[in-house]
């Protein structure tokens, strides 16, 4: 007997959280490996979600608002640059 998806919905089956923002990074191999690794050792869950919360801990460590700390990134990266 073959199953009929004739009214089967394309998509997601759990919508997005709205207040996350779909973006392409490139980070360094060794950087998601360790990441990936850790999701690995813990059973299961999202290497994504601990990167989200490794910056969200970096920001709050430097005490910074964002924008300070993306200003003086790219001071630096423009310095490095020139």
């Amino acid at each position: 007997m073959s199953e009929n998806f004739s009214k089967g919905k394309r998509g997601a089956i759990i919508k997005p959280d709205p207040n996350k923002v779909r973006i392409t990074i490139r980070l360094d191999a060794d950087i998601i490996e360790h990441f990936k690794s850790l999701v690995h050792a813990a059973g299961g869950g999202n290497y994504q979600s601990l990167i989200n919360e490794a910056l969200r801990e970096h920001i709050k460590a430097h005490d910074k608002s964002l924008e300070d700390v993306l200003r003086k990134v790219i001071r630096e990266e423009l310095k490095q640059a020139g």
